[in-house]
This record gives structure tokens, C-alpha cells and sequence, in this order.
């Protein structure tokens, strides 16, 4: 039966688990494209737009990434082992999470971003322990395998309360307790997660070889715990009632906002470098540029709500171009690669 499908089960067979950071990229594009329509009227519309093209790509990819568990769990279970890839697998559960604040942004539909933030978040509560699990049991992994991808559990985890601390006041009794939980559980943990893996992957920067050139977009994801990180917290504290001295954390996100303007900077750089030194083909590592940078975008735009400074905003603002750019010319490359079948041959 399997050798009768043809080209559809290599689609199925080698649906690597990378493809949901599409989701998460044109998610977070749709959330800065809204909070930046407040200088262009115009990316309202175009919020919209991605928003439901969004809506289509998440089911579009949940049904062959649901199949190859069915007809090839060996090799969705390689995935999950393997030291690199499995890091990836938790964007399925954070394109969920993203897809709920896309509901809640710009569907202003309360009702369905509840499913997708509670699907996301028990997916990112499995994934959080699974994939460390295999990390700390495994006795095949070395320093070459240490990359920025490995900050991708530590994100979803990050990211639960962004839409999760919206949902919340909709919540009562029991459910809103176990809300509180989640979000906090998920920031806290996500939160020092990160801490820990940003001091082996700066090691690995500094004292190991460069980064292969197909890893090489992945140097934008340590935007990503920062930029949601600081929306997430911003959040939390807004939404949580029992908080009532507030200003210390706002002031911990803007210092954490000044982190990821450094960190914006070394991504830029050093992206320049391979481009212009070594390599820098296509690959679905290029999704690492948007979802990342995206965060850090969206975030400016919530430090520029507290914190009415307006270079704040500006450089948010700026940054927003660069976003566009790297999420069309991606968005382009994938999709003719998508057309040429080469995401889905045979190694």
C-alpha cells in the first residue's frame, strides 16, 4: 500500500518537524503587521490577510505531520531522538499558541483561540519534558550538535502566556486556576531554560567552530525567548490580579529589550558575514529569521505602550521592514521548493 502512494508518502515520510516555524513566523508577522498599522493603516489589511493564510497553512501541514506518526512512527521517532531535529518539533504546539493570539489579535474571537492556546500548551508541557528527556539520556551528543535551535523548547514555553494571560480573565474558578498555573509554570520554566542553554550555546560561539551555513539563520533564534519573553511578562503582570507593584517587571522587560537590540545587531552581522564570506543556502532553517525577529518587533511596540519613548517604537518600527522582507523572500523560496518536491526527497 505504501509503495503504491508515490510522491505522497515522500511527503509524509520526510515532513520534517520544522515546518510549523512557517506558522510561527506568519503568525507574529500578522501581530506586528496589526500593531504597526497604528503609523500605516494599510497593514491592517494586510494582518487579515496573513492571518487567515496562516489559518490554511496550520491545517495544511497538521495533516501530513499527523499521518507520518501513523505510517512512519520509526521515522518520527528518529526525528524526536535525533540532536538537532527534535528541537523542532515543539513548533507544532507553538504555531498553536501563536495561532491563539492571532485570534485574539486580529479574529477577536476569544472562543477558538481557547482551543488552540490549551491544545498549545499541553503540546508544549509534552514537548518541554520529551525532548530534554531524550537530550540528558542520550550518549551521542556532541559539541557540533549545541546550536540556537535548542532554544525552541524553551520559547513554547515562553510564549503559553502571551495569549494564555488573555485567556485567563475570560476563565473562573478552577479553570482559571489551572490558567494561572500553566502561564506562570511556562514562563518561569521557559525563562531559565533559556538562561541555561544561552551559557552552552555562547560556549559553543566563542570556544567551537562556526556554525554550518544551513544552521546559519538559527543565530536570530535567541531573539525569540527575549522578544516573547518580554510580551509574555509584560502580560502576566498585567492580567494577573494579586500583582500589585508592577513597575520592577516593566523595568526588567525594557533592560531584557536592550539585550535583544545587542543580540539584533550580532544576528544582522553575522549573517552578513556568512553571506559575504561563506555560504548561505535555502533551507527551512531560514524560518529561523522570522518568528525570532518577528517576537522582538512585537515586543518594541509593547515597551513603546509602558515606556512612551518614541525611538523605542522607531527602531521596532525599522525592524518591522527587515521582518517583511526576510518573511517574503522565505516565504517565496519555500513555496517554489514546496512546488519542486525538494523539502520531501529522499536523503
Amino acid at each position: 500500500m505504501l509503495e503504491a502512494c508515490g510522491s505522497k508518502c515522500n511527503i509524509i515520510k520526510n515532513f520534517i518537524p520544522s515546518w510549523f516555524a512557517a506558522i510561527m513566523g506568519t503568525g507574529i508577522l500578522a501581530i506586528s503587521s496589526s500593531a504597526y498599522s497604528l503609523y500605516i493603516p494599510m497593514l491592517s489589511s494586510i494582518a487579515v490577510i496573513l492571518f487567515y493564510l496562516n489559518i490554511i497553512m496550520f491545517f495544511a501541514f497538521i495533516i501530513p505531520w499527523t499521518l507520518r506518526w501513523v505510517m512512519y512512527p520509526k521515522n518520527a521517532f528518529a526525528d524526536l531522538k535525533h540532536p538537532i531535529l527534535s528541537s523542532f518539533y515543539p513548533t507544532v504546539a507553538v504555531g498553536m499558541l501563536v495561532l491563539a493570539s492571532d485570534f485574539i489579535v486580529i479574529g477577536h474571537n476569544i472562543d477558538i483561540a481557547k482551543y488552540f492556546w490549551a491544545f498549545g500548551a499541553i503540546g508544549m508541557l509534552l514537548f518541554s519534558v520529551i525532548v530534554p528527556y531524550y537530550m540528558f539520556k542520550s550518549e551521542d551528543i556532541r559539541l557540533d550538535h549545541v546550536n540556537p535551535g535548542w532554544y525552541i523548547p524553551p520559547v513554547g514555553l515562553i510564549v503559553v502566556p502571551i495569549a494564555g494571560s488573555l485567556i485567563m480573565s475570560h476563565l473562573t474558578g478552577i479553570w482559571h486556576e489551572l490558567a494561572l498555573f500553566i502561564n506562570y509554570y511556562g514562563w518561569g520554566t521557559g525563562f531559565f531554560l533559556y538562561l541555561a542553554i544561552l551559557a552552552v550555546v555562547m560556549y559553543r560561539f566563542i570556544l567551537h567552530n562556526p556554525l554550518p551555513s544551513t544552521l546559519a539563520p538559527t543565530i536570530w533564534i535567541n531573539l525569540g525567548p527575549i522578544g516573547a519573553g518580554i510580551i509574555a511578562l509584560v502580560n502576566l503582570i498585567k492580567y494577573t490580579p494579586f500583582v500589585s507593584i508592577k513597575e520592577p517587571f516593566y523595568v526588567f522587560s525594557l533592560l531584557f529589550w536592550g539585550f535583544g537590540l545587542w543580540w539584533a545587531l550580532m544576528a544582522i552581522l553575522m549573517t552578513i558575514h556568512y553571506c559575504k564570506n561563506l555560504k548561505l543556502p535555502y533551507g527551512m532553517p531560514w524560518w529561523a529569521f522570522i518568528f525570532p525577529l518577528g517576537a522582538y518587533v512585537t515586543s518594541s511596540h509593547v515597551i513603546y505602550g509602558i515606556f512612551p519613548y518614541h525611538i523605542i517604537d522607531y527602531i521596532g518600527f525599522g525592524l518591522y521592514w527587515l521582518l517583511f522582507g526576510l518573511w517574503a523572500i522565505t516565504f517565496i523560496k519555500t513555496a517554489i521548493s514546496t512546488y519542486h518536491g525538494y523539502p520531501f526527497k529522499d536523503n
